[in-house]
């Protein structure tokens, strides 16, 4: 079933999460371990991460160095395909445009329609960490808008080659995009944030899911400024309960968010990364209840392949 069909036809707030695939040579038990203490509580759909290639350089004959791409953490369509087979539900693999040329993303594409996996998360991704800033891959997709668009056309049954298009299936992707209620950091101003964030809507997107927060009232106001430039879709809130100590400092410079006042000093107190994940958790908790309150149609948790705070989350609130 799709994400929107889900959304649609819910009569309580639903449950989502979101996992990494595992790093290379680690095995498919891996992913089990962290999902199965979450099936209790019947998640609607599972959400696998896709991190693009880093680089390597090896030193070569005559000092020259070689630059040798390499991925981590490969296996989203497989995984997703091992998860829908194993737990029954549906799955979203996240689709990004670095790394990929137009071709290679419709070949992608192509080899979900044929597994049956109809949602995607739609994302630019991030730049390689040896570049300063993203840069697509010689003919390919830019912006999330862009793969948006692509997703839009196979939908429509318009292929690369217009040459097929005659003989070609029509897909049926029910397409997600992010959205950032403390404003994307590579926009100057949360008007330009809105902005981007309609024309992927207006472009087909079907829902968003936003980045994670830690101050309600943020989204809350992220919401209003949505449904005031007509953004009506259904906006699903991304939550990550704080687990260690060094999140206070990791998680506003990987992610660009604001950590509460009273949090941090919470966190900050604490005498060990056990004490500082009880808060964390009670935390979110809080946060999920009010969210739930005010009408939020899911409560989607960033695990990161851990889900003993999310269990404990979702024993509380649903």
């Amino acid at each position: 079933m799709k994400v929107i069909e889900h959304l649609r036809k819910a009569k309580s707030v639903l449950f989502s999460f979101e996992i990494l695939p595992p790093l290379k040579g680690k095995s498919i038990h891996s992913i089990y371990e962290s999902i199965d203490p979450l099936m209790e509580f019947k998640p609607s759909f599972v959400n696998v991460t896709y991190h693009r290639e880093e680089y390597i350089y090896k030193k070569r004959d005559g000092g020259f160095l070689e630059r040798i791409p390499v991925r981590k953490r490969p296996g989203t369509v497989g995984i997703c395909a091992a998860i829908i087979n194993k737990y029954k539900i549906d799955t979203v693999p996240h689709l990004i445009c670095g790394g990929f040329t137009k071709e290679e993303t419709e070949n992608a594409l192509i080899d979900l329609q044929f597994l049956g996996i109809d949602n995607i998360l739609a994302l630019r991704g991030d730049a390689v960490k040896s570049e300063s800033a993203f840069v697509p891959e010689p003919g390919g997709n830019e912006h999330a808008i862009d793969l948006v668009k692509q997703m839009v056309a196979m939908n429509e049954g318009k292929y690369l080659n217009e040459e097929v298009t005659d003989l070609s299936s029509h897909s049926a992707f029910c397409i997600g995009v992010a959205g950032y209620p403390e404003k994307h950091f590579e926009c100057p101003n949360m008007k330009a944030d809105m902005k981007y964030l309609k024309a992927k809507v207006d472009a087909g997107a079907e829902y968003i899911v936003t980045q994670l927060f830690y101050n309600n009232s943020k989204f809350f106001e992220y919401v209003k400024m949505c449904r005031e430039i007509g953004i009506t879709v259904p906006i699903i809130p991304g939550i990550k309960p704080l687990s260690n100590k060094k999140q206070l400092q990791s998680l506003p410079k990987f992610f660009h968010i604001e950590i509460p006042e009273v949090l941090a000093e919470s966190i900050d107190k604490c005498k060990s990364d056990a004490e500082a994940k009880e808060i964390g958790a009670e935390w979110a908790t809080h946060q999920c209840k009010e969210l739930i309150k005010a009408g939020v149609p899911c409560i989607h948790f960033y695990t990161m392949g851990k889900s003993e705070s999310v269990k404990k989350i979702a024993k509380a609130i649903f």
